[in-house]
């Protein structure tokens, strides 16, 4: 197989990373674009190409992608329909992390006619966590629900939150305060944030859930007359919800995104000792019995090529450089939009960069049980 040529545009935590689990692959040349000459400085330039360039400006953006083989964007998710425009013109199979439901659907819209295959929401939920949870629905003769859980949380929690930033806030906000996707009576439905909250249980720990946006990807409607109900629910430690509807719905924050922003970035620190929770529960007919299954993968922080990265970098990165790698190897459609339930499990875990959620694995696939 060739030596692919990946364009990764945007120099913040997950491009680094995503960088950084590439070059450490014989399988690709890497180059990272960025307009922020700082975060570009940030950068192992071992083995790395940088250009500074601002995406703004389609005809340079398109240049660098004009001898790429894929293009992955780790930029916030309003520069989505200028990069993914950009992949287009040039050729390039195109590929992000965006949770956001709008940059999906333009991404989709530019993939109909397209020759190269456009993939959105490839990092951890959406991402990873649709991979797994079409696996363990694919495990029932009648599928009846499906529930997937993802949390990114601190290791230590001190504060009334339970809570540190590990990611991107303007994406924490939007989970946070944009409709959610789910399956009610088997029709794709929208469902209030911060709602349906429950208690789940690991190791000995409790945890809340509670609706947010964008984790479900395209799952409520490729599984849509085939399930009866498919939710997706973020984790946290409990009395976390409460807090955020109290500063949301008590104190207005809702309408001041900005003040909303500042106030998590002021208040809460950032941390490497993080772990990240997948948690996913089917129930459903198999073989005449009503049975249950869940598939569990718990991450933590670790160090990769001399460097120590988070949890949530790390999955974020595995799930978009692993499909990627899908890609190169011919096991995906190489044109029009691919959603994450065309992922098979074992084909992701297989890959260098899956094998980082294989050794995170808690429950084993066992599909004979």
């Amino acid at each position: 197989m060739a030596r692919w040529k990946i364009c990764i545009v945007g120099a913040g935590k997950i491009g680094r990373m995503i960088a950084a689990l590439l070059k450490t692959s014989v399988h690709y040349d890497v180059r990272v674009i960025d307009r922020d000459a700082s975060g570009l400085a940030q950068i192992d330039t071992t083995g790395v190409e940088v250009m500074q360039i601002d995406v703004e400006d389609a005809r340079a953006l398109t240049e660098a992608f004009g001898d790429c083989h894929a293009v992955i964007s780790a930029a916030p998710f309003f520069l989505t329909p200028a990069i993914a425009t950009a992949a287009k013109a040039a050729g390039a199979h195109y590929f992000d992390l965006t949770e956001d439901v709008a940059a999906t659907d333009a991404v989709r819209a530019l993939a109909r006619d397209a020759e190269t295959a456009f993939m959105p929401q490839c990092g951890l939920a959406p991402g990873f966590v649709g991979i797994a949870g079409a696996d363990l629905a694919d495990q029932f003769d009648e599928l009846d629900t499906l529930s997937l859980r993802v949390g990114a949380l601190p290791l230590y929690p001190t504060n009334a939150l339970k809570y540190n930033l590990t990611w991107s806030t303007d994406g924490l906000i939007n989970e946070y305060l944009n409709p959610c996707d789910a399956l009610i009576d088997g029709r794709p439905v929208k469902v209030a944030p911060l709602e349906d909250l429950e208690i789940i249980s690991h190791d000995g720990v409790d945890y809340e859930c509670f609706n947010t946006s964008g984790g479900l990807g395209t799952l409520s409607e490729s599984l849509s007359g085939k399930a009866r109900r498919i939710s997706y629910r973020t984790i946290r430690y409990p009395g976390h919800r409460d807090i955020i509807k109290l500063l949301l719905d008590d104190l207005g924050l809702a309408r001041r995104r900005d003040l909303l922003k500042e106030v998590f970035e002021t208040a809460l620190p950032r941390t490497k000792q993080d772990v990240v929770l997948v948690f996913c529960t089917a129930t459903g007919m198999k073989d005449g019995v009503f049975t249950e299954r869940s598939y569990v993968n718990k991450s933590t922080a670790r160090q990769i090529a001399g460097k120590t990265w988070s949890a949530i970098q790390v999955t974020t990165a595995a799930g978009v450089t692993a499909v990627v790698d899908l890609m190169r190897q011919g096991k995906l459609p190489a044109k029009g939009f691919i959603g994450q339930e065309q992922v098979r499990l074992d084909d992701f875990l297989a890959t260098e960069f899956g094998a980082l959620y294989g050794a995170g694995a808690v429950t084993p696939l066992d599909r004979a049980a």
